[in-house]
């Protein structure tokens, strides 16, 4: 079981993630939405597709952009569409 961690909080946990690009992908269902909020920020992959963000929020404290996700992925990515990895000081534990 693979879990997301910050701030001493589990964000998102799951067993049925994806790995691309040394990142572990969570199912959407596996998010603490309570913890994300939407962010600006986009980035572009000539793979993947544009990626999407989110802030982490716990306990008053704000990750910047430490999540992201491909709400619509190009065919070789669509099997981590509306995945969400994360970086930026997010641990995740397999």
């Amino acid at each position: 079981m693979a879990k997301a961690i910050w701030n001493g909080v589990i964000l998102a946990e799951s067993d049925k993630g994806e790995i691309v690009e040394g990142n572990y992908y969570f199912p959407p269902n596996s998010i603490n939405q309570e913890y994300f909020k939407s962010s600006e920020t986009h980035t572009t992959c000539s793979w993947k597709g544009v990626a999407n963000y989110y802030t982490i929020e716990v306990n008053g404290q704000e990750n910047k952009d430490a999540a992201w996700y491909y709400p619509d992925a190009k065919e070789k990515a669509k099997n981590i569409q509306g995945y969400v990895a994360f970086w930026r000081g997010v641990k995740v534990e397999k």
